[in-house]
């Protein structure tokens, strides 16, 4: 019996939204190294973004260039497109974080040089012939990054919220930062989901990229706080745990342990579709009023 299911999820036609890139810039001068003041922890969790977005981003937007060809609805092809520049734009803007962090004594690229290695050789394109097995190793990228997107929706959303950000003081560009690439990543919330249904859909393989997904970006982030934190060198003994992470989402600083949990089950559904989560008007308001996102309209409209 296939794993397929007869009648697809359906996805919730209001929250659809035609995408376009925001060429956004910020300018890191006057952003602290704790851009959330007094919390070392809770910042570099977050900064973890920086090292794994230029890469993974670039990634996903190879993958998608190769995905085209196979991708015979126009409407998905246009989110697709859109995906791709809203992405490439994303890793743009994070990548152009690193320099600053280098600048206050904290230089990522070891951890960002194993970051590329496991985008570009262990996720790269490989070498196999063509038909069934080259195949199946597109659909297998196609498939994670579905679960990724997963994830960063629920970032996303999580940072829209986030009030107590703004009531530590968090540095203002960063915020805007987080909460236009979170914006963004709600917008576009159901386009790697809903490729993964055209080009294959397969259940079983939901669930198995699914947890090669959800394993690697638990890896990875404690890895990178770790990291942060060990070399941070405005502090002594840096050190990251779970307990941190915990008490950081109790104070609303990070998402919370439970909240992480519970968006398990929801993509492992066999009725799951993204356009279920989060909200599409809320990101739009924050996009409308965003200073990055405003500036950058201001210059398209400028030079139009």
């Amino acid at each position: 019996m296939s794993d397929k299911r007869a009648r697809p999820p359906q996805p919730v036609a209001s929250e659809h939204i035609a995408l376009k890139a925001r060429n956004v810039s910020f300018s890191w001068e006057s952003t602290p190294l704790h851009w959330l003041p007094g919390d070392p922890f809770s910042t570099h969790t977050i900064n973890v973004l920086h090292l794994l977005l230029p890469a993974g981003e670039r990634w996903f937007v190879h993958v998608y260039k190769q995905v085209l060809p196979l991708i015979e609805d126009e409407q998905l092809r246009e989110d697709v497109i859109g995906f791709i520049g809203q992405e490439a734009m994303h890793s743009q803007a994070h990548d152009e974080v690193l320099p600053h962090l280098r600048e206050q004594g904290l230089d990522p690229t070891p951890y960002t040089a194993q970051v590329d290695w496991l985008f570009e050789k262990l996720l790269g394109d490989r070498t196999l012939p063509p038909g069934r097995p080259r195949r199946w190793w597109l659909m297998e990228r196609v498939a994670l990054i579905a679960a990724i997107e997963h994830y960063t929706a629920f970032l996303g959303d999580w940072v829209l919220n986030a009030g107590e950000l703004d009531r530590r003081g968090a540095d203002p560009t960063m915020l805007d930062l987080l909460r236009w690439h979170g914006a963004e990543e709600v917008e576009h919330r159901s386009v790697a989901f809903d490729l993964f249904l055209h080009v294959d859909g397969g259940y079983r393989r939901r669930v198995r990229t699914w947890a090669t997904a959800f394993g690697a970006l638990v890896f990875l982030w404690q890895r990178g706080t770790r990291f942060f934190m060990a070399n941070d060198p405005t502090l002594t003994a840096g050190r990251a745990t779970l307990r941190d992470f915990h008490r950081a989402g109790r104070a609303g600083t990070l998402p919370t342990t439970g909240a992480m949990i519970r968006s398990i089950p929801r993509y492992l559904s066999r009725d799951y579709h993204p356009s279920r989560e989060c909200s599409t008007a809320q990101a739009v308001a924050y996009l409308a009023s965003s200073p990055a996102a405003t500036a950058a309209a201001a210059r398209t409209h400028g030079a139009a």
